[in-house]
């Protein structure tokens, strides 16, 4: 019996070719299997592996397809349990069966008997890819269902069926920041003199009508952009707690701290640790850190005062499986840089001029993303974490790739609400043209794969298109809804 983490799928396509089993193909529920002819090698085209075989299961011959497969559960994995290319597969072979599962079905509700192969095997037939003792390596697999049948599908159909997933991706990014606009200017009518957020949704809120009037509030705009800020720094990990933190930290109180001249990141710094609940105490600190930490905790003695909302604990934050640069700790300092050009700085009026003033796209992408590079200083140029000195030096606490993600999935949604609300269809429509235009800089593996198995390869890099990608990945793709998608209807029906 062979005996490994890994098979590859060719691999058990020669052995069937060669019949090169070392016992007789036996179902679960007992029949037997007489392979008459194993059929024809589909090795370029998509479908079943083998086409036109003839096998007998007990006394009954059936003249078919056979599909193999590394495990069970790739039968639907792939997408073979909905395309009807697979309709006429008369026997699902696979190297291991978890599940200890007797069939597989077809899209028409056909059973098809599946066979267990590990037991059929012998190692000396088989090349494996062993991992290292101790190791787990673990790698997701965002390929789609229908990639071996694309072409099905013509380049141009593929193309525009992403660019309108990219637009419906922005159109509900723009609702979610309007209703959260709309949740804001409720909860400042109410006039609560708390500075923590504490409020349900009510039945006044749901049927209460907008205006544009109602949104001439400053305050109102900055905290809604400052709290997509910290959620886009959270990353997927903690971009859930970083949001409730700039919720609970509102600018309101945070305007009530700020001192005339001064420099107002360090406070920021010593609020935001402390009720994020990361500084550590004092008496446990290090001779090294002893400064900077102290005098975190110096500047929250005085303003601490102010604050009676929310705090948090470590435990609530994640590091587990981040990089370094992606830390909490490193992130925190860079929003408090962002959160002081918002205050002191106007930094929401200061990115509105630039929209209406600077007419080249490339210029005005590189001007505004610039504003959301923040360089490491001080302290965090060799820390990623309390207490650790570093030996590798930090050069940005918020680099290009991330100022890219803000620009695009915080910025151009934010402002394009902005200038619908207002009635600035020039600027509105500038939007809309700069994410059109815009070519990312970052990468993301969701696009790369999607890219590659839609064979699009050449539009991942353009932001509207990466965007589709990742829509229909996150819409469709995941969630095994292929038959609600207009590629995978064309394919799979």
């Amino acid at each position: 019996m062979a005996n490994s983490s890994k098979i590859e799928e060719k691999q058990l396509h020669q052995i069937w070719l060669k019949q090169d089993f070392i016992s007789e193909l036996t179902a679960f529920t007992g029949e037997s299997i007489t392979v008459l002819n194993s059929g024809d090698y589909n090795k370029d085209t998509g479908g079943p592996d083998f086409k036109h075989a003839r096998i007998k299961i007990d006394n009954l011959t059936f003249v078919g397809d056979i599909e193999i497969d590394s495990s069970y559960s790739d039968w639907k994995n792939h997408g073979h349990n909905i395309n009807k290319h697979y309709n006429k597969v008369i026997l699902h072979l696979c190297y291991t069966n978890k599940q200890k599962q007797n069939y597989v079905y077809t899209s028409d509700g056909r059973k098809v008997i599946s066979i267990l192969l590990k037991e059929n095997i012998s190692g000396d037939n088989l090349k494996f890819d062993i991992t290292l003792a101790g190791k787990k390596n673990v790698q997701r697999n965002y390929e789609l269902k229908c990639s071996d049948e694309i072409s099905l599908v013509s380049s141009i159909e593929r193309s525009n069926y992403i660019l309108k997933m990219g637009v419906a991706r922005f159109q509900n990014k723009c609702q979610k920041i309007y209703h959260r606009l709309k949740e804001l200017k409720f909860i400042s009518d109410l006039e609560s003199k708390e500075p923590v957020i504490r409020y349900e949704l009510t039945k006044e809120f749901n049927e209460k009508e907008f205006s544009p009037e109602d949104f001439n509030d400053k305050l109102i705009w900055n905290q809604l952009l400052y709290e997509l800020i910290f959620e886009a720094l959270g990353y997927s990990k903690n971009k859930t707690i970083m949001m409730k933190l700039a919720q609970n930290v509102t600018l309101k109180y945070l305007y009530n701290i700020v001192g005339s001249g001064e420099e107002l990141s360090p406070k920021l710094e010593s609020v935001y640790f402390h009720i994020a609940g990361l500084i550590p105490e004092v008496g446990l600190i290090n001779k090294s850190n002893v400064d900077y930490i102290s005098k975190l905790s110096e500047d929250w003695k005085e303003i601490s005062q102010l604050y009676d909302g929310k705090k948090f604990d470590e435990t609530q934050w994640q590091f587990l499986g981040q990089r370094p640069q992606n830390f909490p700790t490193v992130r925190i300092s860079g929003g408090a840089k962002i959160v002081e050009a918002i205050i002191t700085k106007n930094l929401t009026s200061v990115i509105i001029k630039k929209f209406s003033e600077i007419h080249s796209t490339k210029v005005l992408i590189n001007s505004i993303r610039s504003l959301f590079i923040v360089r490491a200083s001080g302290y965090w140029k060799d820390h990623f974490v309390f207490e650790k000195t570093s030996n590798i030096k930090l050069n940005y606490v918020i680099g290009l790739s991330r100022a890219d993600e803000i620009f695009i999935n915080v910025l151009l949604p934010y402002f394009s609400v902005y200038f619908d609300m207002f009635g600035n269809e020039a600027l509105s429509r500038k939007v809309l043209k700069v994410y059109n235009e815009y070519e990312q800089r970052m990468d993301n593996k969701i696009v790369r794969e999607v890219a590659n198995s839609l064979q699009l390869e050449g539009l991942n890099k353009k932001t509207i298109y990466a965007q589709g990608m990742i829509e229909i990945y996150r819409r469709y793709c995941s969630k095994n809804k292929c038959l609600e998608c207009e590629i995978g209807k064309q394919i799979f029906n």
